[in-house]
């Protein structure tokens, strides 16, 4: 969330959602020309209790030829009528296809090291050692930057080989020979402008048996990315 336009949009979204519990995680955080603070990251709104929260800087490898940012992936397991379940909400760089397909691996490898936790409880202890549980079903949502058909999205969705269970499209369980409906540029009218498709949620494939429902909310305004609802039952 940049400081303009609307000032600290972190602090806005949290008075306006004021019913839900907010959570952050900030990857660019700088000050601006002005010196007053910019800050970019992620943001998630529950309203079930949340049990941890993990904040993961994505890898930022030097990519002299493009723009680029540093990102980040904000995990957090919540307490639901599902169980407990992670969410890891995420935005992938843009410019660079070597940064995206190495922040595609650090999620994959994030993605292991969880279900290993879940696999093998370490001891607890009290205070900040204590053990709280870091469980394998886990949802990946957030603008990934990238094609269904690119080799970014296909190396997330490869199986692991050691028994995590490895990502699943979630369009694609509840919605098996479709297409993935475009997300970005709906409302875009300019000449040769295209909708394509960045945004997914992702469900790990133990959690794949819970997905009800994926849709994309067309008709709605504000952004050029369109909403992305998934129903987990």
């Amino acid at each position: 969330m940049l400081k303009r336009p609307g000032g600290d949009q972190f602090a806005g979204l949290a008075r306006r959602l004021a019913d839900c519990q907010a959570v952050s995680a900030i990857a660019l955080d700088a000050p601006d020309a002005d010196g007053a603070p910019r800050r970019v990251g992620a943001m998630l709104f529950t309203r079930h209790p949340v049990l941890q929260v993990l904040r993961h800087s994505l890898p930022w490898p030097a990519d002299p030829e493009v723009m680029s940012m540093p990102r980040c992936a904000l995990e957090v397991t919540l307490e639901t009528p599902l169980g407990m379940l992670r969410i890891i909400n995420t935005h992938l760089e843009f410019f660079s296809t070597r940064q995206r397909l190495a922040q595609v691996e650090r999620l994959r490898a994030l993605h292991a090291e969880a279900c290993a936790h879940a696999r093998a409880p370490r001891p607890g202890a009290p205070g900040p050692f204590a053990n709280i549980a870091r469980p394998s079903a886990a949802v990946l949502v957030g603008d990934f930057n990238m094609l269904p058909d690119s080799s970014a999205y296909t190396r997330l969705l490869a199986d692991y080989g050691d028994g995590t269970p490895a990502w699943r499209d979630a369009w694609r369980v509840a919605q098996p020979g479709r297409a993935h409906p475009p997300t970005v540029g709906l409302h875009d009218h300019s000449p040769g402008a295209r909708p394509f498709t960045f945004d997914y949620a992702f469900v790990s494939a133990d959690l794949a048996g819970c997905v009800r429902s994926v849709r994309v909310d067309g008709g709605a305004g504000g952004s050029d990315h369109q909403p992305l609802l998934l129903e987990l039952a």
